[in-house]
């Protein structure tokens, strides 16, 4: 019988060695990239969170822009839904009210149809009166096929009705989600922006102007436009109120959708301003730029619209000296700023 022995162990040696001595490196690499030790990023400097915080609120301004023509066109549908409907309730009563008259004399003429009109004649107290209700009968049959043709035709339009509503409801629902879609982008951006603002300190923030008060210094070194000076150069009476409107709300803050008479996004500003002056503009930067007559910038006067970035997505009021009031974004408000501070796009003369 054989023995069974105990296999002797071998030596780490050779390629053995160099093996085990790579699989201790990498684990002892993989340990090290596991608890962050090894390979962790550097923080932020300040100007790097700025430009990312720059970037973040480009990108909710956009979307923002995005959310209020949605908004606008969702409320619009919203109207016409509204009108449709309230068109097909109307003519729905008027339908029951035909088809009650129709069914009243549908069932006098059934309730004495079925006489022959001799016997009629005879059973009749009074024949002359008879003759008469006859007569009344021959003219009764003409009303009812109009009438019935009436019904028809209110039948038809008002399956015209419902059925344009039905499109109308349709597309209120798709505004609704794009609305959704675009309030959830905001959120994630502006959420983002807060917190890389908040690992800076307090001097931080006020040094890079994320507080606001480096654009304002800078609008002061080229010397701010007072707000008569600035009225007397407006092309109008419109522009000068708009202006007026725009000085009066300095220091209002910045919330995205709103359209004043506390709080402003940057076109939002721009539409209360020119309503409280009695002209209408559309609610987004997209559509103003095309509201009123291009200018060049050469050409700017107070009470012009001012548009920045290759997307038309900010937009402020020129008030001469280079400067404008706009509203910039959530971590500064409605301020004076030079329109040297973001990349022009193109200008619009309203009145």
């Amino acid at each position: 019988m054989a023995a069974h022995r105990k296999p002797r162990q071998r030596s780490l040696g050779g390629n053995t060695a160099r093996t085990a001595a790579t699989i201790a490196l990498a684990g002892a690499a993989t340990a090290t990239a596991f608890d962050g030790t090894g390979h962790a990023e550097p923080p932020l400097s300040p100007a790097q969170v700025k430009a990312k915080v720059d970037k973040l609120y480009r990108e909710a301004e956009v979307a923002t822009e995005k959310y209020d023509g949605a908004k606008e066109k969702a409320a619009q549908t919203q109207q016409r839904l509204n009108v449709l409907r309230d068109e097909a309730a109307r003519r729905t009563d008027r339908l029951n009210s035909a088809r009650e008259a129709l069914g009243s004399a549908a069932a006098a003429q059934y309730r004495n149809g079925g006489i022959d009109p001799s016997v009629q004649l005879l059973l009749s107290s009074d024949p002359g009166r008879y003759l008469d209700d006859a007569a009344f009968a021959e003219r009764l049959d003409g009303w009812q096929a109009a009438a019935v043709k009436r019904v028809r035709t209110q039948l038809r339009e008002i399956e015209q009705l419902r059925g344009a509503a039905r499109v109308e409801l349709a597309s209120l629902k798709s505004r609704q989600a794009e609305l959704s879609r675009q309030k959830r982008t905001i959120t994630e951006k502006l959420g983002e922006a807060r917190q890389l603002l908040a690992g800076l300190t307090w001097s931080e923030r006020a040094a890079l102007g994320v507080d606001g008060r480096a654009s304002r210094d800078a609008a002061r070194d080229l010397g701010p436009v007072p707000l008569a000076v600035s009225t007397a150069m407006a092309p109008g009476p419109r522009a000068a109120a708009a202006l007026a409107y725009a000085y009066s709300k300095l220091g209002s803050p910045y919330v995205w959708g709103a359209t004043g008479p506390d709080a402003f996004d940057c076109s939002g500003l721009v539409q209360a301003a020119y309503r409280s002056a009695g002209i209408s503009l559309p609610r987004t930067t997209y559509a103003q730029i095309g509201a009123g007559r291009r200018v060049s910038r050469a050409e700017l006067l107070p009470g012009d619209l001012v548009f920045f970035y290759s997307g038309v997505s900010h937009v402020g009021i020129y008030v001469g000296n280079g400067q404008m009031i706009h509203a910039p974004n959530p971590s500064a408000p409605v301020r004076l700023a030079p329109i040297d501070l973001m990349p022009f796009a193109g200008a619009t003369r309203v009145v």
